[in-house]
């Protein structure tokens, strides 16, 4: 399933000219998807449709898929029935967002609108919500799965949980969406926002990072910027990382010399699949650069969690092989070459067996 980036809007509590903007940059960065609430729509039906018609129709002119976030109230104050979404099909949307949970059998049949709008299900609970919806003989192909965001500084999820509730939707084969919060972003949908995170372990993380941990759980289809709005330095960041395999940011030491720098970035790593609790070992990288000398340097002293060696000239065959340290040791016959930036260290717990791996210095 390709792997997709989302942004956020707010359009009760933005102006319609800097969403579009805002819209068009995220376009420029290869962004697909758009989060647009309607919890806290406050206008009569006339002016929300014609509000929302108007952001959702210049998204779609560039490629946006956009879901709606709703809750029942939305339909008690706009005086529509979930049995009847052609309020949500003529403003232009490609789905609805259910905040709040029916008792299965209405999700199931709200899944085969003739409108064919995806119907996103709440992701943040661990229990068997999405077993009932499926038990009803739910419409599969326009279910997708969604985290939520939290505002409160301590209140995201913890990591353990997030698993739990995110493997429910992953072993049946849905899209699955989290969100990464902004730096710079100040807008959601609510007066507190001290960041709109789905982990509360991403709350002050840089953006990528956050990103970066998402993918690499390989739970998550879709990362959304839960705020607006996100910087332009941010929607670049993200959009270079690489989805499908972590792709670890290094600071070299001033020693490192260029064979041992391109060793680092040039080629695919992957992790040697009977592997060692010590390091990560990339060791197809030694036979191509085999005849390349190393001499020893930064090689006596304690190699800590996160570092990257390869073998010098004293390595015998392990001459030029490189690996990222996970425990502590000590070996002069590796130099110690770059560190993997702290906050990214969360990232060698996804680097299984033969799990491919890449490295940038930035």
């Amino acid at each position: 399933m390709k792997r997709r980036l989302g942004i956020s809007v707010y359009p009760d509590h933005s102006d319609s000219e800097q969403d579009q903007a805002y819209i068009t940059l995220a376009s420029h960065y290869k962004f697909s998807r758009i989060f647009m609430s309607m919890l806290e729509v406050t206008e009569g039906k006339e002016k929300i449709s014609e509000k929302y018609s108007s952001i959702i129709t210049f998204a779609k002119k560039l490629g946006f898929e956009v879901i709606l976030d709703i809750a029942p109230n939305i339909f008690e104050e706009l005086e529509i029935s979930y049995d009847d979404l052609s309020f949500f099909h003529a403003l232009g949307a490609d789905g609805i967002r259910l905040d709040v949970g029916f008792d299965g059998n209405k999700e199931a049949m709200i899944s085969f609108n003739p409108y064919h709008l995806i119907v996103e299900l709440n992701m943040s609970n661990d229990v068997a919500y999405l077993d009932n919806i499926l038990s009803y003989q739910a419409n599969r192909p326009y279910l997708y799965g969604c985290h939520n965001f939290y505002p409160q500084k301590g209140t995201a999820l913890p990591f353990d949980f997030f698993v739990k509730c995110s493997e429910r939707f992953k072993k049946q084969g849905l899209r699955t969406a989290a969100f990464v919060s902004s730096q710079s972003g100040t807008i959601g949908p609510w007066d507190v926002n001290d960041g709109l995170p789905t982990l509360e372990m991403h709350r002050d993380l840089p953006i990528e990072i956050q990103a970066k941990h998402l993918f690499s759980t390989n739970l998550i289809d879709d990362v959304i910027i839960g705020n607006a709005y996100a910087s332009e330095q941010e929607l670049k960041a993200l959009s270079l990382i690489d989805p499908y395999q972590v792709m670890f940011s290094i600071d070299y030491v001033s020693n490192a010399n260029e064979v041992e720098k391109e060793i680092v970035t040039r080629p695919q790593h992957f992790r040697r699949g009977d592997i060692t609790s010590q390091v990560i070992r990339s060791t197809e990288v030694r036979k191509k650069y085999s005849k390349e000398t190393n001499v020893p340097h930064d090689n006596q002293l304690i190699f800590e969690r996160g570092d990257i060696v390869i073998g010098n000239n004293e390595f015998g065959k392990y001459k030029n092989e490189l690996q990222v340290v996970l425990e502590p040791h000590t070996d002069e016959r590796k130099n110690l070459v770059g560190k993997i930036k702290k906050e990214e260290h969360v990232l060698l717990d996804f680097i299984y067996p033969w799990s491919k791996f890449r490295f940038e210095d930035k």
